[in-house]
Formats: C-alpha cells, structure tokens, sequence
C-alpha cells in the first residue's frame, strides 16, 4: 500500500469511526433537568417524562406502573442523597425496582419496566 493510499485509509476510518462515537452519544443522551430525577413512558426515554427535584410517595396516574427508562441528573456533594431508589409500591412500598447513582441513564430494564409507583433520594444504592 502506497503511502497516500494508507493515509487516506486513516483519514477515512477515522472520519467513520469519530462520527460513529458523536452519533451514539446524542442519540442515548438523556433530555433531563440538572438536579433531577426523570422517568419516561417509554424505551430509549420516549413518550412523555416525569420529573422531580424531591422524593415522590405516590407518582401521577400516567407514569405509575408505565416507567420504561430513567436518569438521575441529581446533584452531587458530601451529605448530599444522590442516589434514587424506585420502588414498586406507593410511599416506598412494595420491592425496589432499580437503584440509580448520580449521572446514570438507564435506557430500558426489564426487570423495572412498568413497575415503579414511588422513588426516594438516598445516600446508596
């Protein structure tokens, strides 16, 4: 392989894979407020999201038992809850779902989907 040729090769490769790497990390990029907990209706954080700054005993009709994915964009500090626990019962009832620490974007679990009513600020997981 001639030298021009084998730059070209590296230009090129490289040119796919950096916009490779640039579309998969808009794509799986959470829409979430800093300082919150967001959950959606649907996979890949479609359909309508729910968000909160604080804890939540009882989540609204249309997210309750409909949560597909999730992100924490808590802040972070000593002493500071960054953690959010959902559980699959109102008030923290019922068995916890999915646990999320500071700055985790969960885009489907099959394990949680469609099962939180609740979630908590806490210190872990």
């Amino acid at each position: 392989m001639t030298k021009s040729r084998l730059l070209t090769a590296t230009a090129a490769a490289f040119l796919l894979l950096t916009g490779g790497l640039a579309a998969a990390g808009s794509a799986g990029a959470a829409d979430c407020p800093s300082g919150e907990f967001c959950a959606w209706e649907n996979a890949d954080f479609g359909g309508q999201r729910a968000n909160w700054s604080g804890d939540d005993g009882w989540w609204e009709s249309w997210i309750a038992d409909e949560d597909s994915s999730w992100a924490n964009h808590g802040i972070s500090g000593p002493g500071i809850k960054d953690h959010v626990q959902v559980y699959s019962g109102a008030h923290q009832g019922g068995h916890m779902t999915i646990c999320l620490t500071p700055g985790q974007e969960v885009n489907y679990n099959s394990a949680a989907n469609d099962n939180g009513d609740s979630h908590t600020w806490a210190m872990s997981c």
